[in-house]
């Protein structure tokens, strides 16, 4: 049955009489496209722009977002407190965590599938999603960048790519 239903799933749509099966750039797409959702859904809609980082390296997932709000960058987790507007996020820990989990699910399956189609894993995927524009930029890495490293983690890169952004967002004194 599920291998029925894994076979119904790989054709989208028939169109001119000919099937069109679902491609690897395809399933790449939808799972970036789960991220951007899964944060969107997190702010309830109430961002400019979305930061998530994906990061898989040597068998080791992580995965981390931010956001800009009305022209500040804010971590997941201080959204009520840096937000300058009346909406109360719910940033609990429970839904911190639940957002978390679907982001390393998404880069797990990006992984399986570069591992199907034999394809180049990348060891970091930045992706910058513009909500009013609906339009979404990605930025992909191929060497390992904290693996190798006696002092780096995942999240000290993260860290340094929300610092950079925060940096750029800030108006010049």
């Amino acid at each position: 049955m599920e291998n029925r239903q894994q076979q119904q799933s790989q054709i989208r749509k028939k169109s001119e009489g000919k099937f069109k099966m679902k491609i690897f750039e395809d399933y790449f797409s939808e799972y970036q496209a789960d991220m951007v959702s899964i944060c969107l859904e997190y702010v309830n809609q109430n961002a400019n722009y979305i930061y998530i980082y994906a990061s898989c390296e040597s068998g080791m997932i992580y995965g981390d977002c931010f956001f800009n709000i009305d022209g500040k960058v804010i971590e997941r987790n201080a959204l009520n407190e840096e937000a300058n507007n009346a909406y109360r996020y719910d940033t609990s820990e429970d839904r911190q965590k639940m957002l978390l989990n679907i982001i390393s699910e998404d880069i797990e399956r990006i992984y399986k599938l570069c591992t199907k189609y034999k394809r180049k894993m990348p060891t970091e995927i930045k992706l910058v999603y513009d909500v009013k524009k609906n339009s979404l930029t990605a930025n992909y890495v191929y060497e390992n960048l904290w693996t190798d490293s006696d002092t780096k983690l995942g999240l000290d890169i993260f860290n340094e790519w929300f610092e950079e952004i925060k940096e750029k967002s800030c108006p010049i004194n």
